[in-house]
């Protein structure tokens, strides 16, 4: 391992020293993120650059390089792709600043940050057209949901659902892509969250967008508003999620006309992001090696609790997840 990333990095020198010719420069990393990307700022005579890398056997460019383009046209603030290598995996982008939403976000700050995150995700969603991404339908919902019962459940818990559990989790599947399936379909970032928003001069900087998706208009909002990296109280959700649905009826955006059918489909959403990404932090744990997102997992499972709480349709999930509440993650950590 420790070989391959020696020659990684010196494939990545050789194509910079290409595509910045004559030019002095110093790397040093950026970020990484829950894939096998990883990200680095190169420092050159009064300004900086992106270098994204990623291994072409694990990771595609090429949604990367499409979703900039469309999310650019769209009037989203989104990094510049400079330069291009997809053979090797690398791309040249511009640079966003390293002050993420998560860093900048507080009580003093949050109005103004969601707002402009907010008014972003409207442009975004206005400009929508299919068959521009894939499609956000019932195969890939359900496999995300699939990954709570594969990871979180048999690998974290390392318990195992009987037949009537199994039938209680189809059926709330089922469900809520019954739901989620009906609601005006919009472009999907499907990472919209404080580590993906970047505080900048022309506010938010967005990231990480290659999984974009034509899908629910209230996936993206769920992400920003029921984030699992930092909690809000519940008025306040609520209060923002209006705030977003008045913009979004004002500028002609397809959400329903009553606030309480927007509520309820924009918390059903949140249900199946939910159980998605319980699974994916716990496979990023039990395959990956990455610990860092257990200690999210408590805020998750709270934001679907008090969801299945709300609606008696969902109340045997939570009947459900209440005969996990004795069961110990075998790493000793608890919910």
């Amino acid at each position: 391992m420790g070989i391959y990333i020696v020659q990684r990095l010196q494939q990545l020198d050789d194509w910079l020293n290409q595509v910045l010719p004559d030019q002095s420069f110093s790397l040093a990393p950026a970020s990484a993120d829950a894939s096998f990307r990883r990200y680095f700022r190169i420092t050159l005579s009064g300004h900086s650059l992106i270098v994204m890398d990623a291994p072409p056997q694990q990771e595609n460019c090429a949604p990367f390089i499409h979703a900039a383009k469309i999310f650019a046209a769209a009037g989203m603030h989104v990094p510049q792709v400079l330069e291009t290598n997809l053979e090797q995996g690398f791309l040249l982008l511009s640079d966003l600043g390293d002050m993420t939403y998560l860093g900048a976000l507080n009580d003093s700050t949050a109005n103004d940050l969601y707002g402009d995150a907010i008014d972003a995700l409207i442009r975004m969603q206005l400009a929508s057209q299919p068959d521009v991404f894939p499609p956000y339908d019932e195969a890939l919902l359900t496999r995300e949901m699939k990954l709570f019962p594969e990871w979180y459940v048999a690998q974290h818990l390392k318990s195992e659902l009987n037949d009537k559990q199994q039938e209680v989790l189809q059926t709330t599947f089922d469900l809520l892509n019954r739901n989620i399936l009906t609601q005006s379909q919009v472009y999907v970032h499907r990472d919209y969250h404080s580590r993906n928003l970047m505080v900048c001069e022309d506010n938010p900087g967005v990231l990480d967008f290659q999984d974009a998706v034509y899908g629910a208009i209230t996936y993206d909002l769920v992400s920003l508003l029921k984030d699992a990296y930092i909690r809000w109280e519940e008025d306040q959700v609520l209060d923002w999620a209006v705030r977003y649905w008045q913009k979004a009826k004002a500028s002609g955006l397809p959400v329903p006309q009553d606030i309480a059918d927007f509520y309820r489909d924009f918390e059903w959403m949140g249900a199946q992001r939910h159980l998605k990404v319980l699974g994916i932090f716990a496979r990023l744990y039990h395959r990956d090696g990455k610990d860092g997102y257990l200690k999210n997992l408590p805020l998750v499972m709270d934001y679907l609790r008090r969801v299945c709480a709300r609606y008696i349709e969902l109340r045997p999930l939570l009947r459900l997840l209440n005969q996990f509440e004795d069961i110990q993650p075998h790493v000793g950590y608890t919910f």
